[in-house]
């Protein structure tokens, strides 16, 4: 039987009872959301994401500095989420990722824009990192991947998607290199993936000197069934380009329906 899962966009706050509110996020239960284009498990270790350490390039883009506060949630409380690995990976000023091939571009063997942390005792890690730039079908966004291997061997990994407030994203699109590639043709209110809990995902941003910062926090029950099983599907209505075919970044068997025993 072929069944569509949507995550539960469920607001789970709750003090903890364990450690001082004041140097833990507030416990909410972060929804999960598909993987998207385009994972690739470079294993980059690093703070810094924008170069390419194949040749030592940096992407332009306004800078954005991210600090991601993980916990995990429970009946019990709120605690820090020790010794996680945090991916992020989004597209460049221009639209592209890296290390793939798609229909309109082909970047293999390239590694910019990638990269993970692992969280300290606070269940905290940062990145420094350019704000993304948009691409036909999809509002800008940028993904992030927790993954952690439990003492008992059995290992946890939630995937989901940060957004950006449209007013926000107008100002970066005037200026270069984003607005080489013209006006955007997709909000946020237009994106379906977005409108599966896209409103609880949203960076609030602070200007720097030189471009944005946000931290953000990500409340995961990991007593919870896998993300697998609760991805969210885009709607037929966004899964092709102007020309019929497949978006950029979403190969057919990305999005099908998803079918779960």
């Amino acid at each position: 039987m072929l069944v569509v899962f949507i995550p539960k966009m469920s607001n789970l706050a709750a003090e903890s009872s364990t450690a001082d509110s004041t140097t833990l996020p507030t416990c909410v239960v972060s929804p999960q959301q598909t993987e998207g284009p385009y994972f690739v498990d470079e294993k980059l270790n690093r703070s810094d994401i924008r170069s390419d350490p194949t040749d030592g390039s940096v992407k332009e883009g306004i800078p954005l500095q991210l600090t991601l506060r993980v916990s995990q949630v429970s009946s019990n409380g709120c605690t820090p989420l020790a010794n996680a690995t945090v991916d992020i990976w989004h597209c460049d000023a221009l639209g592209v990722y890296s290390d793939v091939e798609d229909p309109s571009f082909n970047t293999v063997g390239q590694k910019f824009l990638h990269g993970y942390q692992v969280t300290d005792a606070d269940g905290t890690v940062e990145f420094t990192t350019n704000y993304p730039g948009w691409y036909e079908v999809r509002t800008v966004h940028m993904h992030f991947k927790v993954r952690t291997d439990a003492t008992s061997g059995q290992s946890y990994e939630f995937t989901s998607q940060l957004y950006f407030d449209d007013s926000i994203t107008d100002k970066v699109d005037t200026q270069e290199p984003y607005a080489s590639i013209g006006q955007r043709t997709l909000k946020n209110d237009g994106d379906g993936i977005f409108s599966n809990g896209g409103d609880q995902l949203l960076l609030a941003l602070t200007e720097t000197s030189d471009g944005y910062a946000a931290t953000f926090n990500i409340g995961l029950n990991m007593d919870s069934t896998s993300d697998s099983e609760s991805s969210t599907i885009m709607p037929s209505s966004q899964r092709t380009a102007p020309n019929g075919n497949p978006a950029p970044g979403f190969s057919p068997s990305q999005i099908g329906v998803l079918s779960v025993d």
